[in-house]
């Protein structure tokens, strides 16, 4: 009996699998999680703020006193339960009542990520266009590009995305004959840069999407992890039509449970429940019976308050690190919530390049590679600080600072890039976009 080998499925695939690629993050993982490395890869939140016994009881007795109900089947869009709990949640933001936030327009999802994909598949054909923030989410690239359409990134700078250029690639993908289905966006904290979208800027481009009849599909997962005050209110607070709003509870409780919803207009629910049950019949009742009853007889919010300590001290930490350590050329956001900073690097630098040369110094980034459509971004990394500590923080800049001044000075060295290799933070640059395509 011989076995097969790629070759003999590669004729037999879809066409749609052709655009599914590796995540660079979920490729890290493996390496990340050694004991040796500093982390400053993934986006996990730091699940030992939590009470964990209260937690485990609570756990325990929906087993032991609801079993019945949770290990059984459920229905498509979600318990009622907790979507009168994610009611109460979103209107923490603003998204109330008034704003349309119903919970017969919820629909519960298996984290994020699938509401993501639930929305891809209702509206987008292969060919379709998405514009998105210039980086974005690496997950969502990967949900479009196994959708088979294109994505044009749309730049940003410190306030967010830039209107004037949503309008330009919108003109520009109707001047080329393609169809844009919809604007993929994270306006609060985003991922990867950590910038928030302008207040002023929110309803400049609601009001471009509206006037272009584009769909907006605003992503908002962080959104209730600012350091400094209350957020700027969600798109979804501001128009209720036309705005599909997604968020999770893997950042503010459990991505162990896989919990998220889509707060969707009223016409479109229906299509999200039936789309969900073709996909998986229904989510889990017991991963909603944890999150409803965590959000019934547990102090939820403060829970909020001390992750939102935590990751500002956090935060700071990998600021100040950034500031004493970093090679002359270096600049980074600063975001005022979230998880994520976005670091520029000085002129040469390749940061998919260098990885390997990280990960042999024990220290751990993601490359801005993964984080553009065309594999652009070489020149930039997204670190994280909510799961190591203050102390990791810093010995983790400290190595990836000497692997960046080695890099430096072999290019000095082999005629590379000008300049000194002496070390001086700077902060505050602008996140750069890719030209319109």
């Amino acid at each position: 009996m011989t076995g097969t080998t790629l070759d003999d499925y590669t004729d037999r695939y879809a066409r749609r699998v052709r655009g599914m690629t590796v995540s660079e993050i979920r490729a890290l993982f493996a390496v990340a999680s050694r004991p040796e490395v500093v982390s400053l890869a993934g986006g996990a939140p730091y699940i030992a703020a939590l009470s964990l016994d209260a937690v485990g009881d609570m756990l325990g007795r929906l087993g032991s006193e609801q079993g019945v109900d949770t290990l059984q089947y459920g229905i498509g869009q979600g318990t009622l339960a907790l979507r009168e709990r994610i009611c109460e949640v979103m209107s923490l933001s603003g998204i109330d009542v008034g704003c349309g936030a119903s919970p017969e327009d919820v629909v519960v999802t298996v984290g994020g990520q699938q509401a993501l994909d639930l929305v891809s598949r209702l509206f987008l054909d292969p060919g379709d266009v998405v514009l998105a923030e210039g980086p974005t989410y690496v997950g969502a690239l990967g949900v479009f590009q196994a959708a088979q359409a294109q994505v044009v990134h749309v730049p940003m700078d410190d306030d967010g995305l830039v209107p004037e250029a949503l309008e330009a690639a919108i003109a520009e993908v109707a001047r080329t004959g393609r169809r844009a289905k919809f604007l993929y966006t994270i306006p609060t904290y985003q991922n990867p840069t950590g910038v928030t979208l302008s207040e002023e800027r929110r309803e400049r481009v609601l009001d471009i999407c509206e006037r272009a009849g584009l769909l907006v599909v605003e992503d908002d997962p962080y959104g209730q992890l600012g350091f400094s005050g209350d957020a700027p209110r969600p798109l979804r607070a501001r128009r209720r039509d036309g705005v599909f709003y997604l968020s999770t509870f893997s950042k503010t409780f459990a991505p162990g449970l896989r919990v998220g919803w889509i707060l969707a207009p009223h016409a479109v629910r229906e299509k999200l429940v039936i789309a969900s049950e073709a996909q998986i019949l229904c989510p889990s009742a017991y991963a909603q019976a944890a999150v409803t009853t965590y959000l019934t007889t547990m102090p939820w919010r403060d829970q909020l308050k001390i992750y939102r300590e935590i990751y500002r001290e956090r935060r700071d930490a990998l600021l100040d690190a950034l500031g004493d350590l970093m090679p002359e050329g270096t600049t980074w956001t600063r975001p005022d919530g979230g998880l994520f900073i976005w670091a520029s690097l000085p002129d040469g630098l390749d940061s998919k390049a260098m990885l390997p040369r990280a990960i042999a110094a024990r220290v751990a980034y993601v490359p801005g590679t993964g984080f553009y459509a065309d594999g652009s971004g070489h020149g930039f990394m997204r670190l994280n600080f909510s799961f190591p500590s203050p102390e990791r923080i810093r010995e983790g800049v400290r190595r990836l600072a000497g692997v960046m001044e080695q890099e430096l000075a072999m290019r000095q060295v082999f005629g590379g890039v000008p300049g000194p290799v002496g070390r001086r933070g700077q902060a505050g640059a602008d996140v750069p976009g890719p030209d319109l395509a």
